[in-house]
């Protein structure tokens, strides 16, 4: 939406209202297709990962998908910038669906890990083009709204996404969910595309084509970070002299490349937008490499089903939206940076919580406990920090702004799911596989607790290092 409509609406539109409506719809429609997928590869992973003989590998299936989003988001937010969101967005939403048959389909775990890259690649020009569409389509005043829709699009997909993975699971086999989510896709295709066509495409004056946008030094920068990031994960799960080779070759590429892909002062938590893009990474990380490890913990230490474990994550779903409607409120405007820091506290509290499960006269509905918790944190923090950023954003480096903030959400996932894996190793977790591809209960497992409190001991550490910038995030002289 240009200057001229956003001049012409009254001050009682709202996202829902005729001037919106089409276009708020179709985000909604986007992010339940990948809300839906989260819940639902979350609930099959652990008996995907032990089918194809994989549990040794089990954090790369995660981290393939951050490690891919890595490189698309940059090329999202330039191509977004140059020629308008529609192009990225749609592109994105294909490779989204290709990277789900190419795991559905996968006979390795090789293979499987391949086809959540392509994912990866598919969600990173999703999110990107997505915040581009709403700088440029919504006036300020409805952003804090349109991103608690973006939460409240996630409450039916958490509440259905594991009952259905779960079933799906344990009668046909875990392949149809990653088969079945692709033909979900043509909803968000006939809904979004007309009003997308009214956003203008292109930035005057810009070189709009698609090889200049993929040599643009962003987009190479990124692809050299994605690439160091994949070597040093390779190496932190193989602790041998040789693996010091792909371990420095990686933080070669990784280190100076994420300098000058996130604003300058990210690493220092600068005041201001600096800030705001650290704290997003070190809540995502915390919060997606706890997750991660979750339903693996209560199916292989507490021998739930599938299901029963999906659906511990479900009420952290359903209070994220509720922190997203929170954070909306008109009148808790002036406190958004206190509430991003409110939100880190919640989610430390959150990780603490969840080990408590390893014991056992602990009963296993703490870990539902704990994630309706730190679920409300994040509400407060994500949606908070995409409205911040845009608030310290100029209109031209909406993508590119909108790019930093989503890479440093995938360089949290990729850093600490990776840093998750290697403890989960080192501590013993990777024999767990033992036992063969066919158990799929705590019976026929192998118990290493240690592993998992490793894990849920480090993300605890790393949220509550993000709630300490909380006080960083207001701009000098602000």
């Amino acid at each position: 939406m240009d200057a001229h409509a956003h001049a012409g609406a009254t001050t009682t539109d709202g996202v829902l209202s005729r001037t919106h409506r089409a276009l708020t719809l179709g985000i909604i429609s986007v992010v339940s297709l990948v809300a839906f997928e989260a819940s639902a590869v979350n609930t099959a992973m652990p008996v995907a990962a032990r089918a194809l003989d994989g549990i040794g590998s089990y954090a790369f299936a995660f981290s393939a998908f951050f490690t891919a989003s890595l490189f698309a988001m940059a090329l999202s937010g330039e191509w977004s910038d140059r020629r308008g969101p529609l192009a990225p967005l749609f592109t994105g939403i294909a490779a989204f669906g290709a990277g789900l048959l190419i795991a559905g389909g996968a006979r390795t775990m090789g293979m499987f890990i391949a086809g959540r890259g392509v994912q990866g690649i598919g969600g990173g020009l999703v999110v990107v083009s997505l915040y581009v569409v709403v700088g440029r389509a919504y006036p300020e005043r409805l952003r804090p709204s349109i991103m608690a829709s973006f939460s409240a699009a996630w409450v039916v997909p958490v509440i259905v996404g594991p009952l259905v993975a779960g079933t799906v699971t344990e009668q046909l086999g875990w392949r149809w969910v990653f088969l079945s989510i692709p033909v979900l896709i043509l909803l968000p295709l006939a809904v979004m595309l007309p009003a997308l066509r009214k956003l203008p495409r292109t930035q005057p004056g810009a070189r709009a084509g698609v090889r200049h946008v993929l040599g643009s030094r962003r987009c190479l920068l990124a692809l050299a970070v994605a690439v160091g990031a994949c070597l040093v994960q390779y190496a932190g799960q193989h602790p041998t002299w040789l693996a010091l080779l792909p371990a420095a070759a990686g933080l070669a590429l990784l280190a100076p490349g994420i300098v000058r892909l996130l604003p300058r002062g990210t690493f220092r938590a600068a005041r201001g937008l600096p800030a705001v893009v650290l704290m997003r990474g070190l809540a995502a990380g915390a919060m997606v490499a706890a997750e991660s490890f979750i339903p693996l913990m209560l199916v292989t230490q507490r021998g739930l089903s599938a299901t029963l474990a999906g659906l511990s994550l479900t009420g952290g779903g359903l209070t994220w939206a509720l922190g997203s409607y929170v954070q909306s409120r008109p009148r808790l405007e002036p406190y958004r940076e206190r509430l991003m820091g409110l939100g880190m506290v919640l989610l430390a509290a959150a990780i603490v919580m969840v080990p408590l499960a390893l014991i056992d006269g602990v009963p296993a509905g703490i870990v539902a406990v704990a994630w309706t918790v730190g679920g409300f944190g994040m509400g407060l923090n994500i949606s908070s920090g995409g409205v911040l950023l845009l608030k310290l954003s100029r209109p031209e480096e909406a993508g590119s702004n909108s790019a930093s903030l989503q890479m440093s959400d995938a360089l949290g996932n990729v850093t600490f799911v990776g840093i998750g894996g290697v403890l989960f190793v080192a501590f013993g977790g990777g024999s767990i596989a033992a036992n063969g591809p066919a158990a799929t209960t705590a019976a026929a497992s192998a118990s290493h607790p240690a592993a998992f409190a490793a894990v849920f001991a480090a993300m605890a550490v790393v949220a509550a290092v993000g709630a300490g910038v909380a006080g960083r995030l207001r701009p000098k002289g602000a």
